[in-house]
C-alpha cells in the first residue's frame, strides 16, 4: 500500500536549500511516509491529508545530544544552589551519589516516562540516552514515537569521596569489560529497531572512570557497528586536574594521544579546557578538538546554575569545532538549552553580536544531525526524515513575529510547541500527545519517586546526611503562627 502524503501549508518555513537553512514564507511541506518529499511555495500533485499551519512556523525538530532521561527529572528540588568550593561548584561527587542512592528501578521508568513527555512538548524530536535501562527506554521511544540514540553506559571505575574534601576514584576493569560487551551487544541486536526510530550509542562514562584499555576498544567497536561514540569530559575541574596528576597533559589531549578522538565522537561539555580560565593550564584544547573533527555536546544550564560558562559558544565556532546541544539536566528542554547558550556567550563574550540566534538553532539541528553522522535530520529538505515541529505564532509570546527563528530561541515557551512530527508520525498534536498518560497522573507517578529518592539521601551521602541537611529548603518550615501569636481558643 503505499505511504499516504501529508501537506503542511505554513506561513513560515525553516528550510534547507541543501547547504544552509532558509526563511520561506507561506510556503509547503509534503511528506510521504516518513520522508519529506517537497518543499516549496506551490505543490502541484496530490494529497492524503492537509495540515493548516497557517499563523504558525514550521520547523525542524530538535536534536537533544547529552541527555540522562532515567534520572535527570529528580534533579528537581534537589541539586540547585549547593555545590562545594573544593569541588569548584560542582555537584557531581556529593549531590549525583546520593540522589542515585535512593532510585530503583520504578524511579527509572518513571523518569524515562516522563522525560519523554518533556522532551516532546518542548520540540526535541532526536534524543541520545546516556542510562542504565536500555529496553525500557528503546519502548517508551517505540510508545511515545520518539527518535532515540540509546547508549547503556558503562566505566572501569568510580568516584566517590569518604569526607567531603577529596574525591577518589575505587576500580573494576573486570565489571567495566563486562558492562562494555553487554553493550556492544544490546547495541548489535537493536540498532536500527522499531522502524529505525532506535539506534545504538556507545556511551563509555567519564574520561577519568574509563581505563586506555576500555576507550581503545570502544573506538574500535564504534567503528564496526557505524555507531556514535560520547563519553563525558572536562566537565570539573577535579576531573581536569586528576588527568593531569595521571597523565601529564589535559583530559582532551589525552584522549587526543590514544587515539580517541575522531569525528564519530561526540564529547559530553569539554568547558574546562587547557587555555581556560577555569583550568589555569596552558595549552590549546580548542585547537585539539577542531583538528580531530569531534563534535561537542554543550549543555549550558547545568553549568550555569553554578556558575560556571563554556569560554565561549562564539569562539568553540570560530575554530571550527561542529557544536551542538544538549540538556543533561532538568528542565529538559532545547529551547532553554539555546537561550542559555546565546545568553551566556553573549556575557562571556560582552558581545551582543555573537551566539546568536541562528548559531544556537543550527546547533540544536544541523550540529546534532553531524554530530551523529545523519544528513537526513534537522532539515526540513527534500529526501530528510520527517521530523518536524509547528510552533505558533500568534501567542503571548511569539507575537508579533517577523523573525521565527530570533523568536523560539528568545522568547518561545513550551506552549508554543503546537505539533511535533516524528519519522511521519504526528506525535504531539495541539499541546498534547494522543494517547499518553495525564501529565497530572505521570507527575504524581514521578513525585513518588522523588519521595523515595529523597528519603533515601543518607544512604549514598559519605556522611550521612539527610536530603535537608544536604540541600536545604530554601526557606524554613512554618506552623503558620507568628512568634508569640495566641490561638483563637485562648
Amino acid at each position: 500500500m503505499p505511504a499516504q502524503r501529508t501537506l503542511i501549508k505554513a506561513s513560515h518555513i525553516i528550510a534547507h536549500d541543501g547547504v544552509k537553512h532558509r526563511h520561506l514564507r507561506d510556503g509547503v511541506v509534503v511528506l510521504e511516509g516518513d520522508t519529506i518529499v517537497f518543499v516549496g511555495r506551490k505543490f502541484e500533485g496530490t494529497t492524503d491529508n492537509v495540515i493548516d499551519a497557517t499563523g504558525r512556523i514550521a520547523a525542524p525538530g530538535f536534536i537533544d545530544t547529552h541527555i540522562h532521561m532515567a534520572g535527570s527529572p529528580l534533579d528537581k528540588s534537589f541539586v540547585e544552589d549547593h555545590g562545594k568550593r573544593n569541588f569548584f561548584n560542582s555537584g557531581l561527587f556529593e549531590m549525583l551519589p546520593a540522589r542515585s542512592a535512593g532510585q530503583d528501578t520504578a524511579a527509572n521508568h518513571a523518569c524515562v516516562e516522563f522525560s519523554m513527555l518533556e522532551l516532546l512538548h518542548t520540540g526535541t524530536t532526536t534524543a541520545l540516552e546516556l542510562g542504565p535501562v536500555p529496553e525500557y527506554t528503546a519502548e517508551q521511544a517505540a510508545r511515545f514515537g520518539l527518535r532515540t540514540y540509546v547508549g547503556p553506559m558503562y566505566r572501569s571505575g568510580r568516584w566517590h569521596t569518604d569526607d567531603g574534601r577529596t574525591v577518589k576514584y575505587a576500580w573494576d576493569e573486570a565489571a567495566g569489560m563486562a558492562a562494555f560487551e553487554r553493550a556492544v551487544a544490546w547495541i548489535a541486536k537493536n540498532d536500527g529497531t522499531h522502524g529505525g526510530l532506535v539506534k545504538g550509542l556507545l556511551s563509555p562514562s567519564q574520561v577519568d572512570t574509563c581505563s586506555e584499555a576500555l576507550l581503545r576498544r570502544t573506538r574500535e567497536a564504534g567503528t564496526r557497528l557505524r555507531v556514535p561514540v560520547t563519553l563525558h569530559v572536562s566537565q570539573s575541574v577535579n576531573e581536569f586536574h586528576e588527568m593531569v596528576r595521571r597523565h601529564g597533559c589535559s583530559p582532551i589531549e589525552w584522549l587526543r594521544d590514544i587515539g580517541f578522538l575522531a569525528p564519530e565522537v561526540i564529547l559530553g561539555h569539554a568547558i574546562i579546557l587547557a587555555g581556560g580560565s577555569w583550568a589555569q593550564y596552558a595549552g590549546d584544547d580548542i585547537g585539539v578538538m577542531a583538528e580531530s573533527g569531534c563534535s561537542v555536546a554543550h549543555a549550558p544550564w547545568v553549568f550555569a546554575r553554578r556558575g560556571i560558562a563554556m569560554e565561549s559558544f562564539s569562539r568553540y565556532l570560530k575554530a571550527g569545532i561542529n557544536l551542538s546541544l544538549g540538556t543533561d539536566t532538568a528542565p529538559q528542554s532545547m529551547i532553554e538549552a539555546m537561550k542559555f547558550a546565546a545568553v551566556v556567550s553573549k556575557i562571556i563574550d560582552r558581545q551582543t553580536e555573537t551566539a546568536t540566534a541562528a548559531d544556537v538553532f543550527n546547533a540544536a539541528t544541523l550540529g546534532g544531525a553531524k554530530a551523529i553522522g545523519r544528513d537526513d535530520l534537522g532539515r526540513i529538505a527534500r529526501g530528510a526524515k520527517a521530523d518536524l515541529v509547528i510552533w505558533e505564532g500568534e501567542s503571548l509570546w511569539m507575537s508579533p513575529l517577523r523573525d521565527p527563528v530570533k523568536n523560539i530561541v528568545f522568547s518561545a515557551q513550551a506552549a508554543d510547541v503546537n505539533t511535533v512530527i516524528v519519522n511521519g508520525r504526528v506525535v504531539l498534536r495541539d499541546g498534547a500527545i494522543p494517547g499518553a498518560p495525564d501529565i497530572k497522573a505521570m507527575a504524581r507517578k514521578l513525585q513518588q519517586s522523588g519521595e523515595r529518592v529523597w528519603a533515601n539521601i543518607a544512604r549514598g551521602d559519605w556522611a550521612g546526611r539527610d536530603a535537608d541537611a544536604l540541600s536545604p529548603q530554601s526557606f524554613e518550615g512554618w506552623d503558620g503562627e507568628e512568634p508569640g501569636s495566641k490561638t483563637l481558643a485562648d
